[in-house]
């Protein structure tokens, strides 16, 4: 089958950072199914991965945690999916990942795939919708419902993936007051028709642009990136007693900066589940429905920001430049080989 894989760490403009290759086809274990990818998306964490994670022992190393696809084949002991399905998944970080023409994933991290939405748009959604409702309900503990318990929520980096599809959630399903970042004017309006309340500069000092935008504190930050830049102004904006998310790797965080205010600090990383196999591990397949179903009933919205056609190294090589900028908007996706 054909597959996208890299033998070294290099940097994305070296011909050889991303490489099209064949490997064999992959056998579904008894909890997996054998999904034939049609569509991806790329995310930070690939061109991370690619930078640090050498291949073992000169292994080819296949990238990629967001497919749409159909399900070819399942394993002797699935029980939620049989083989015609359409699926959307983002897959373990501990396996091989889904830059192939097939693919397996154990059917306790899939979804079925929203019924309106082509491979594409679907490709867009599992990695940043997993994190982004788990940061948002499970991390930061905040309620569905639209009751106004004057509480609001301070997202940094909120026109990039996870941004997108979080700056939706909060607004659609809370009653949070919703403030995004973003540091261009064509992101901006982005994240204001993502359904944000407010949108400030995160390239300015975010205590005073919350203060000009009529803001004294807030009571939850989902800080989404430079959360080593930004945690002076976060803690000045934070209320007593607030919560601050992360999910990006800061090189060091002072945490005793948190203890005047009593902020607790909280953080989402959407693999934990899949990498320890914890007993709620179908919590995710049952958050990807739930997803598929907001789509489809018009509540959200697909988060595709740029389409860069075929599936194959020199495309993807170009969606890992891109993110590498940190100028993407929205998610890159790829479709068909």
């Amino acid at each position: 089958m054909k597959a996208i894989a890299y033998y070294a760490s290099l940097p994305i403009s070296d011909a050889n950072a991303l490489q099209d290759i064949e490997l064999a086809e992959p056998v579904a274990g008894p909890r997996d199914l054998l999904v034939e990818v049609k569509a991806i998306s790329v995310n930070p964490v690939d061109t991370k991965v690619r930078q640090n994670v050498q291949p073992e022992d000169g292994a080819a190393k296949v990238l990629g945690w967001d497919v749409a696809g159909v399900v070819k084949a399942v394993g002797s002991d699935v029980t939620l999916f049989k083989a015609g399905d359409k699926v959307f998944y983002a897959g373990s970080i501990a396996r091989a990942g889904g830059n192939s023409e097939l693919h397996v994933v154990d059917e306790r991290i899939v979804g079925h795939m929203p019924k309106s939405l082509g491979f594409a748009e679907a490709a867009a959604l599992p990695l940043t919708a997993i994190t982004a409702w788990e940061l948002l309900f499970e991390r930061l503990q905040v309620r569905e419902g639209k009751t106004d318990e004057g509480q609001s929520l301070l997202i940094v980096g909120a026109a990039g993936g996870v941004g997108s599809i979080l700056t939706q959630l909060a607004s659609q399903l809370t009653g949070l007051k919703v403030i995004g970042t973003a540091s261009r004017a064509q992101t901006q309006s982005w994240v204001r028709e993502l359904g944000a309340d407010l949108v400030i500069d995160h390239s300015k000092p975010l205590s005073e642009e919350l203060k000009r935008a009529g803001v004294d504190q807030v009571t939850h930050v989902a800080s989404l990136t430079q959360t080593d830049q930004h945690l002076d102004q976060l803690v000045e904006a934070l209320a007593p007693q607030g919560k601050l998310a992360l999910i990006d790797d800061p090189k060091a965080l002072d945490v005793t900066k948190l203890k005047r205010k009593s902020l607790s600090l909280h953080w989402e990383f959407m693999y934990t589940r899949s990498l320890f196999e914890t007993a709620d591990m179908i919590e995710q397949h049952k958050l990807l429905n739930r997803v598929a179903e907001l789509i489809d009933a018009g509540t959200l919205k697909t988060t595709v920001g740029e389409h860069f056609g075929t599936i194959n190294a020199a495309n993807l090589r170009r969606a890992h430049e891109l993110l590498e900028s940190g100028k993407s908007k929205g998610k890159i996706v790829l479709e068909g080989f």
